[in-house]
């Protein structure tokens, strides 16, 4: 028995001395972030831009010491616009690649897959694209945070502007997954208060490329405006297709979110008076200290060219968190939630804070028009028509959301 006890002790004073050069490698480790976003498929223009700026934000973090000396590392991984693909790279990350945190997805279906992946690994993932479910109940967890608008306050924003202006009788033409059905859902709970008629409300498959079709019963129709809740590809070819078509001369366009990446590819001609809303448009740092210095630092890493609204997400769903690092003062998940949950900050676009209750980012809303004249460079493609300013009213409130 003596020699069982002996030996029992001997075995657990090694592995503790064993364990102390894991545990002290294990703190100086790097820091790393997940980064799942389609960079293949008709999102790619814009997940590329994503890394671009969240790779700016890891290098800020690193050039200031990172967190007691240890740095940041991005790890980005192609989700190929699938959730299925995401699911697999985003558990490969967590297991295989040991990520501390997960940012990142540019799809609303494709970001809850990833969402249900990290939760039930209790990973922190800060996501950068636009949904209503994923701050909600059941797809919500206390690791579960939200960077991007929702497509309740996107919708919201440019409702209230644009069927004060332009008329009430409205096509909807929407991309036919959960993008352009939450779209949808918010303009119509804006436009039932503000007695808009909805005409028809169309449908179109991810990925479609001949509108020619749907174009002649719109205009039939005779609205006042054509709202296309579509994103990417979608929206260039439709606008462009509309464009060329006539539509512009008896119907205003309207898009919840009007792209950067897609106002550049096509160009002035077809964008000309289309009317939307975006989280970020290069053009506040005029009026925005935080604007003009992420913009520079844009500007130096990319050849002096400018950001994109959905670029600007990937440096500020990484920033979030290694900022909340800092706070906290570890990578512990619960501290950095914690840190996380109720804060207040402005690091590129004026002030926002991540609410406690479903951790989504209070935020404001720019509503641009797209320029076709007087344009000082090739990137000054909008005016900044109005701004809606971060207010928590103008979300779904948390009672709605399923929270206590």
């Amino acid at each position: 028995m003596a020699t069982s006890k002996l030996t029992r002790r001997s075995v657990l004073a090694a592995t503790s001395i064993l364990a102390m050069p894991a545990v002290l490698r294990a703190q100086d480790a790097t820091i790393k972030i997940g980064f799942p976003v389609p960079l293949t498929g008709p999102y790619g223009t814009e997940a590329k831009d994503q890394v671009a700026c969240a790779q700016i934000a890891i290098d800020d973090f690193n050039a200031a010491g990172g967190l007691a000396g240890r740095k940041a590392e991005l790890l980005v991984r192609d989700d190929k616009l699938n959730p299925g693909e995401a699911a697999t790279r985003t558990l490969e990350l967590i297991e295989k690649d040991q990520v501390n945190f997960i940012a990142g997805s540019l799809s609303a279906a494709v970001q809850l897959a990833v969402n249900n992946v990290a939760k039930q690994r209790g990973v922190i993932f800060n996501s950068i694209s636009q949904s209503d479910q994923i701050t909600a109940l059941p797809d919500w967890s206390k690791t579960t945070f939200h960077e991007a608008m929702t497509p309740h306050l996107t919708a919201g924003a440019v409702g209230r502007y644009a069927f004060s202006k332009f008329g009430k009788k409205v096509v909807f033409l929407r991309a036919d997954y959960a993008y352009g059905d939450e779209m949808v859902d918010g303009f119509k709970a804006t436009g039932a208060s503000m007695g808009i008629e909805v005409l028809a409300d169309l449908k179109h498959p991810l990925g479609m490329t001949d509108f020619s079709t749907l174009l002649p019963r719109i205009q039939s129709l005779k609205p006042d405006m054509l709202v296309l809740c579509n994103f990417g590809r979608d929206q260039q070819i439709s606008i462009k297709q509309a464009t060329d078509f006539g539509l512009k001369k008896t119907t205003k366009i309207v898009a919840p979110i009007l792209l950067y990446t897609s106002r550049v590819a096509v160009g002035p001609a077809a964008f000309e008076g289309v009317i939307g809303g975006t989280s970020y448009y290069w053009g506040i740092e005029a009026n925005t200290p935080s604007a003009k210095i992420f913009n520079d630092k844009y500007r130096k890493a990319n050849g002096n060219k400018l950001p994109s609204d959905y670029g600007a997400l990937g440096y500020a769903g990484v920033r979030s968190i290694l900022d909340a690092c800092l706070r906290a003062g570890s990578v512990e998940t619960a501290k950095v939630v914690t840190a996380l949950e109720g804060a207040k900050y402005d690091s590129y676009k004026g002030g926002q804070e991540m609410r406690s209750c479903d951790h989504q980012s209070v935020q404001s809303v720019f509503i641009i028009e797209s320029k076709s004249k007087d344009m000082i460079n090739e990137y000054d493609v909008f005016n900044v028509l109005a701004t809606d300013a971060a207010n928590a009213d103008n979300l779904r409130s948390c009672k709605d959301e399923g929270h206590a």
